[in-house]
């Protein structure tokens, strides 16, 4: 479990809140998405983002400060290396899912992007889809947010066949 230096929650009892708010920014995501591919250096995010040094350096120092990335000394001791926590690489679930999203949702049918293959096979990835103990795909609809503090509503009674 992450225990984060000081921060104001957006929403304290909201897990989704919270994820974000300790990785949502569009920076943060990418240097995770490119830590799961092998960058531990900051040239080489630097290079891959083309973000401006200051940005990545506080980004860097952000995930690290939270726990999502580990600051390593490189085997000469002259620079760092980064590398993802077991909290980290959780986050691969979720890099995975905003992938797949964007694949449908992003680009125009047919239009160019870059897959992410299951090495062994050479085949894309299997879409990502919550299921129900059936096996059954889980829709929006079959799900019920409980709010802290709030209890399960009550199933209405069945009444049996006389």
């Amino acid at each position: 479990m992450l225990q984060p230096i000081e921060i104001e929650w957006t929403d304290s009892e909201c897990p989704v809140a919270r994820a974000a708010d300790l990785v949502g920014d569009k920076w943060s995501l990418l240097i995770i998405r490119d830590s799961l591919d092998g960058k531990r250096r900051f040239s080489e995010f630097e290079r891959s983002l083309g973000v401006a040094k200051n940005i990545l350096s506080d980004r860097l120092r952000l995930l690290v400060d939270r726990g999502v990335l580990t600051r390593i000394p490189n085997d000469r001791g002259t620079r760092s290396e980064y590398e993802l926590s077991s909290a980290g690489r959780d986050l691969f679930t979720l890099i995975l899912s905003l992938r797949q999203w964007g694949e449908r949702n992003a680009f125009r049918p047919g239009e160019a992007h870059s897959t992410l293959v299951d090495p062994a096979t050479g085949e894309p990835v299997p879409q990502l889809r919550p299921l129900l103990d059936s096996g059954a795909e889980l829709t929006p609809e079959q799900s019920l947010l409980v709010k802290v503090g709030e209890s399960l509503p009550q199933k209405p009674a069945t009444q049996e066949p006389s």
